[in-house]
């Protein structure tokens, strides 16, 4: 992810964290979600001088990578830690 990129997740991330947060994602909707962010997205786009669907593709892309990011992160924390997801659930028990 490029820093510009990054700028731009970091940016929706937040104005999602603060128009969602009243909104329980495994009952809301994909599309109610998105068009709550379209205000970011619609001023993102303005300034980037970019439509409007082509934001929202790069928030796809950028949401995907930041996934694969957190899960490398995750398994790294859990090799560092010597032990694997079945050792760490050995030792909550």
């Amino acid at each position: 992810m490029t820093n510009e990129n990054r700028k731009i997740w970091e940016r929706i991330s937040a104005y999602a964290e603060e128009v969602l947060k009243d909104i329980d994602p495994q009952k809301t909707q994909v599309s109610v979600q998105l068009d709550a962010l379209r205000p970011i997205m619609e001023e993102i786009a303005k300034e980037q001088k970019k439509s409007l669907e082509d934001i929202f593709i790069l928030y796809m892309d950028l949401a995907s990578e930041a996934s694969v990011e957190a899960e490398a992160k995750f398994q790294a924390d859990l090799q560092e830690n010597g032990q694997g997801f079945s050792g760490m659930a050995n030792a909550l028990q």
